[in-house]
C-alpha cells in the first residue's frame, strides 16, 4: 500500500497515485457512450445466460462433492456420513471471476480436494465419472499439460478444470486461496493450479475501484482481440496480462472514470521503459516456502523477459515470458496508435468505434508465411491443433534470428477450410514478414522452417502425441495470393481505401512504361537500363523467385524513382519487358553510376559509409528475362552465361568470398546468392532478440516431412 501526497489516506500498488481528480461532465459522458459502443459487441451477457451459468457451476460442484465422497468411502473405509464432512469445492478464476467474461466464453474453474485425494484419481475416476453425463461433450484431458487440465462442454458452456490437492483432512466451505500457508507441502502442479485462483483475487483486492475497473477491462480486451494482440501461447497478452495492465492503470489513477482509465492506458504504457517490470504490489523480500519466484537477480533466464509483467500472488511469476521482440514491438505500436485515437475521442474528432476497428493484418505485409496444421480424425486433430498453436512462438523465434528479417507478425486468429472440398479438420494460421532496408539479396528461409517442423514432430513423437494422420505444412504467399487460403470478407478486414492518383502522376507513370517499352524494341541485342531507375533482379535458378520483399520510402524529388506509382503496390508493377531470343541470351548488361559529385548513390550501389551491411557495389545491373511464353517463371538458361556478354564477377574480398550480390558461375543453376556474413549485417538489428529457446532433451527421431520446395526469397527495393 502507498499513501497519497497528503499521507492521511492508503492506496494499492507500488507509488503513489498519479491522480486523484474524479470524472468530470465530460469524462461521465464518453464513458456512457462506451458502454453503449461495447454492448453490440457482445460484450455483455444477459441475466437468463449468466443464470445459466451459474446452474451449470452448480451442477459441476455437487459432481466434484459426490466424487470425493465415493472416493473417500473406498480409500478410508469410513461411512458414507462421515465422507461427506470431508467436502470438496470448485472455484473459479480467470475472466468469469473477474466479472468481464463474454458471451459464449468459456469458464476456467479448479477442483479443490483434500491430502488423500490424488491427482491420479482426477484423471481416472472423476474422467469417467463425467463420461457417463449426458450433459457432458467434447471431453477430453491433458494430464502431460503444464498446467493438467480436463477439458469439455457442459451444456454449452465450455469448461477448463484444473485440479490441487491440499494439505488439509477436509475443504471447508469458507475456504481463502489468498492465504500463502495453503501452498506448504504441495507439489509444483498444485501450486501453479492454485496460481490461476490466486492472482485472480489478489488482483480484485489490488483495484481501487472494481467497477470502473471491469468496465476498462472490457473495452481493454475487445481492442486487444479485435488488433490480434491477444493470445498468451502466440506471444502477445493473455487475459490475465491485460487484467493486470488495467490493474496497474486504476493504481495510478484511482478515481478515474472508465473514459479517463482507458486513455491513460495508452498514455502509461505507450510510454513504458520495457523491460521495465510492471508490478501490483511489491516482492517479498524473503522467499519463506522456497518455491522459485520471479528474479533477475538471481534467475538469469528472468534478465532475458522482455516485457515482464508480474503476477502479485506468490510465487511471484512472470505472466508474459512468452513475448517475443517482434510481438512486443507490435503491442507498443498498438500502444501508440491507441492513444492517437483516443486524444481524438477526448477532443470529439473520433467515436469510440474507431477504437474497435479490426487490423488490417492482411493489408500490411507483402509477403507472408502461412501454417497449416491438419488432421484426417477429428479427435486428432483437437489435440494436433492445440499442439500446434502452442509452437508457433518457436517458429517466430527462428525467424527473428534470421538476419535479414526485420519483424514477424503472426495473427492469433486460425482459420478453417476455405471451400468444402478442402479437409474440415484443419487450421492456417498467418505470418506477416517485414525486412530490414538492404540492397538486392538472397534470402533463404529453408532452414528456419525445418527446424521448426523438425522440433515439432519430434517433441509430439516423444510426449505421445503424434499419430500418423496429423501433418503440418509450412509455406510462402504474396499478398495477391491470400484469397486462395481466406475468404474475401477476411482479406478485406480492416482495409482502408485506396486513394486515387493524381491525374498528373498517372500520366508519369504512363510515360514511364512507354520509354521502357521502346527501349525494348529499339535494342536487339542489349537492353541498356539506368540503375536510378529501378532495382531488378533475376536469380540464376530455374525456380520461381520471389521478389520485391520490403517497400521503401523514397524522395519525392527523385524523377526516376518509380514514387508515381501505388504505393502499396508490388514492386513487379512495372511493365513486362518481352525481349527477342537474342535478347534474351545477353539479356547482362552493364550499368553506369550517377555522377559522384551530386552526392548521390545508385539503387544498386550500397554507401559504406550509410549502409549496415557494408557490401561492395556490383558493376552490373542484372535484368530479368521474360519469355514470350505463358509461364510466368522467370527463366534464364545456362547457355546463356557461356554466349556473347558474359557475366562479370565482382570484386572479390581479401578472404576470398564473394559479395552477396555476385553471380558464382562455378555453382548450380539452382544455388542463390549467398547471405551476407554476420560482421557485415550486424549492424542492421539494434537489439538482437535473446534464444530464449532451451536445448531440447534427447528425444526419438521422426522423419519431418521436408517442405516440397525450398522456400527463398529476394529482398528488392526500388
Amino acid at each position: 500500500m502507498s499513501q497519497d501526497l497528503a499521507g492521511q489516506k492508503s492506496y494499492p500498488g507500488v507509488t503513489s497515485p498519479l491522480s486523484l481528480a474524479g470524472p468530470d461532465p465530460l469524462d461521465i459522458k464518453l464513458s456512457t457512450r462506451l458502454e453503449e459502443t461495447l454492448r453490440p459487441h457482445g460484450i455483455f451477457e444477459s441475466e437468463d445466460e449468466l443464470s445459466h451459468r451459474m446452474y451449470v457451476l452448480s451442477k459441476v460442484n455437487e459432481l466434484v462433492r459426490q466424487w470425493i465422497k465415493d472416493v473417500s468411502v473406498r480409500k478410508t473405509n469410513v461411512s458414507e456420513d462421515k465422507a461427506e464432512a470431508f467436502g470438496g469445492k470448485v472455484f473459479t478464476f480467470g475472466s468469469y471471476r473477474l466479472g468481464v467474461h463474454t458471451k459464449g466464453a468459456d469458464i476456467d474453474t479448479l477442483c479443490v480436494g483434500p491430502r488423500h485425494i490424488e491427482r491420479s484419481d482426477f484423471f481416472s475416476t472423476f474422467y469417467e465419472l463425467l463420461k457417463e453425463q449426458t450433459d457432458v461433450k467434447d471431453l477430453r484431458a491433458v494430464e502431460e499439460a503444464f498446467v493438467p487440465v480436463i477439458k469439455m462442454e457442459f451444456d454449452g458452456i465450455e469448461l477448463d478444470m484444473l485440479f490441487a490437492r491440499l494439505a488439509l483432512p477436509m475443504i471447508p466451505e469458507d475456504l481463502d486461496l489468498r492465504d500463502e500457508t495453503l501452498l506448504k507441502n504441495l507439489d509444483e502442479k498444485c501450486v501453479r493450479s492454485l496460481n490461476g485462483c490466486r492472482v485472480t483475487d489478489e488482483i480484485l483486492h489490488l483495484v481501487p475501484n472494481v467497477e470502473n475497473f471491469r468496465m476498462a477491462l472490457r473495452a481493454i480486451k475487445l481492442w486487444a482481440k479485435k488488433k490480434g494482440i491477444y493470445s498468451n501461447a502466440i506471444g502477445f497478452l493473455g487475459g490475465v496480462s491485460w487484467a493486470m495492465l488495467v490493474a496497474r492503470v486504476c493504481q495510478l489513477y484511482p478515481n478515474a472514470a472508465p473514459a479517463t482509465l482507458i486513455q491513460k492506458f495508452f498514455l502509461v504504457f505507450s510510454k513504458w521503459e520495457w523491460p521495465q517490470p510492471v508490478l501490483l504490489k511489491q516482492m517479498e523480500a524473503e522467499n519463506k516456502l522456497g518455491f522459485t519466484v520471479w528474479d533477475p537477480r538471481i534467475h538469469p533466464p528472468d534478465r532475458f523477459h522482455l516485457m515482464p509483467i508480474i503476477t502479485p500472488a506468490y510465487p511471484q511469476q512472470n505472466s508474459t515470458y512468452n513475448v517475443t521482440a517482434s510481438t512486443r514491438s507490435i503491442m507498443v505500436e498498438e500502444f501508440k496508435e491507441g492513444l492517437e485515437v483516443t486524444n481524438n475521442i477526448y477532443m470529439q474528432k473520433e467515436e469510440w468505434g474507431k477504437l474497435f476497428e479490426p487490423s488490417n493484418f492482411f493489408q500490411k505485409y507483402k509477403h507472408y508465411i502461412v501454417l497449416i496444421a491438419s488432421a484426417e480424425q477429428e479427435k486428432s486433430y483437437l489435440e494436433w491443433q492445440g499442439y500446434i498453436e502452442s509452437k508457433i512462438r518457436l517458429l517466430i523465434g527462428n525467424l527473428e534470428r534470421n538476419l535479414y528479417i526485420k519483424l514477424a507478425h503472426v495473427t492469433p486468429e486460425s482459420f478453417g477450410p476455405l471451400e468444402k472440398s478442402e479437409d474440415i479438420h484443419v487450421s492456417k494460421w498467418f505470418i506477416g514478414l517485414q525486412f530490414h532496408k538492404v540492397e538486392n539479396i538472397n534470402v533463404d528461409l529453408t532452414f528456419d522452417i525445418q527446424s521448426f517442423t523438425d522440433v515439432v514432430y519430434k517433441q509430439a513423437t516423444f510426449l505421445k502425441l503424434y499419430k500418423e494422420d496429423m501433418k503440418v505444412e509450412i509455406k510462402h504467399v504474396k499478398r495477391k495470393e491470400l484469397s486462395k487460403y481466406i475468404t474475401a470478407e477476411v482479406l478485406n478486414r480492416g482495409a482502408k481505401p485506396k486513394k486515387k492518383l493524381d491525374s498528373s502522376k498517372s500520366t508519369s507513370s504512363s510515360n514511364l512504361k512507354a520509354e521502357v517499352a521502346r527501349a525494348s524494341t529499339e535494342n536487339s541485342t542489349f537492353l541498356h537500363h539506368s540503375k536510378s531507375d529501378s532495382n531488378l533482379i533475376c536469380s540464376n535458378s530455374s525456380k520461381v523467385v520471389i521478389e520485391n520483399m520490403e517497400e521503401t520510402t523514397q524522395d519525392s524529388g527523385d524523377a526516376a524513382s518509380g514514387s508515381d506509382l501505388p504505393s502499396d503496390g508490388p514492386a513487379d508493377s512495372l511493365p513486362a519487358i518481352n525481349l527477342t531470343k537474342s535478347a534474351q541470351l545477353s539479356a547482362v548488361v552493364n550499368g553506369e553510376t550517377p555522377d559522384s559529385g551530386q552526392g548521390t548513390t545508385s539503387p544498386m550501389q550500397v554507401d559504406e559509409t550509410a549502409s549496415s551491411t557494408s557490401l561492395k557495389n556490383s558493376d552490373k545491373t542484372i535484368i530479368p528475362v521474360i519469355s514470350s511464353s505463358s509461364s510466368t517463371e522467370v527463366k534464364r538458361s545456362r547457355a546463356s552465361l557461356d554466349s556473347d556478354v558474359p557475366l562479370k564477377k565482382t570484386k572479390e574480398k581479401e578472404d576470398g568470398t564473394m559479395s552477396p550480390m555476385q553471380v558464382d558461375e562455378s555453382q548450380s543453376t539452382t544455388n542463390f546468392a549467398k547471405p551476407a556474413e554476420k560482421s557485415h549485417i550486424s549492424r542492421l538489428q539494434s537489439v538482437e532478440a535473446p534464444d530464449l529457446v532451451s536445448p531440447q532433451p534427447t528425444m526419438p527421431i521422426i522423419q519431418a516431412q521436408r517442405p516440397k520446395q525450398p522456400i527463398r526469397l529476394t529482398l528488392q527495393h526500388k
